[in-house]
């Protein structure tokens, strides 16, 4: 049965922005609820109504505080508008990501997914393509505008990757006020966001077959065990590079929504524009 609460909180992007880190973070907080699948509620499963989403929320104790995180919320069109209809009064969270760094790093993660096979050429040139979301995906400043014609700038905190890499406890900390929560760390999730495209994977074939076990092998993750057959096979996937030419013209791309993401949330973010090597 549905307990009937709706989240006082939502981690609603970037899509490649380290989400899934202060998620993680947050959900080992035991004063927080969260559930581990993202629910996409007010992106792409709005439609099943609103008790289907308070199931997600079904495990959670009376004292907790509730929480989601769906990282394509902040890209969508719709979310804004859906989710200040059900949640007028909702703690945001949004991390950012360098805009060139997140489109290769989405780029990466659908090609080793199987889902494009072209090189990032193909993807990121700013032609029209299959797969707008790439760079689309990346103009914040369009995005957060949609937001802030729903909800009070008050309500959204927007942390920035390198802020959080740099100094990852105080980000937590810096959430955790946001979102009315005692602050806590914990080093076993990790003190750095993970990279996943330096991680090592079963070959596609082999996670294509085992697709329809992930969720009976979940609990065997980190297991000593699992992780050595695991091993045995897994390899890095060697990526198609982004180009440094390729790469001027993104940073080109999103010079003026930077420009006007700086002005929106009082930051400097030149380095953003700057048309250096990308980070490991």
């Amino acid at each position: 049965m549905a307990n009937g609460r709706l989240p006082h909180f939502v981690i609603i992007g970037a899509v490649k922005g380290a989400t899934t880190w202060i998620h993680n973070q947050l959900q080992d907080n035991p004063a927080i609820y969260l559930p581990a699948p993202e629910p996409h509620f007010f992106s792409q499963e709005h439609a099943q109504g609103l008790d289907h989403y308070r199931r997600f929320f079904d495990g959670a104790r009376p004292d907790q505080i509730l929480g989601e995180k769906s990282a394509d919320y902040l890209a969508h069109p719709d979310a804004p508008a859906r989710l200040a209809a059900a949640l007028p009064e909702a703690r945001l969270v949004v991390q950012l990501r360098n805009p060139v760094d997140r489109a290769y790093s989405d780029y990466k993660m659908l090609f080793r997914r199987g889902t494009v096979t072209k090189g990032p050429e193909y993807y990121l040139d700013g032609r029209p393509n299959d797969q707008p979301r790439f760079l689309e995906d990346g103009l914040y400043a369009q995005h957060l505008r949609r937001w802030l014609a729903h909800f009070d700038a008050e309500q959204i905190k927007i942390l920035l990757f390198e802020d959080v890499k740099a100094a990852p406890e105080a980000s937590v900390a810096i959430v955790s006020d946001h979102i009315g929560a005692p602050r806590h760390y914990s080093k076993q999730v990790g003190s750095d966001p993970r990279n996943d495209s330096s991680e090592r994977f079963l070959p596609l074939p082999v996670r294509t077959a085992l697709a329809p076990l992930k969720e009976a092998v979940r609990p065997l993750r980190g297991k000593a065990m699992f992780e050595r057959v695991r091993g045995v096979f897994a390899r890095q996937i060697a990526y198609p590079p982004l180009p440094a030419a390729l790469r001027q013209r993104m940073v080109d791309y999103y010079a003026r929504d930077i420009a006007d993401l700086e002005e929106l949330i009082g930051r400097d973010l030149s380095h953003w524009r700057q048309d250096r090597k990308l980070a490991a």
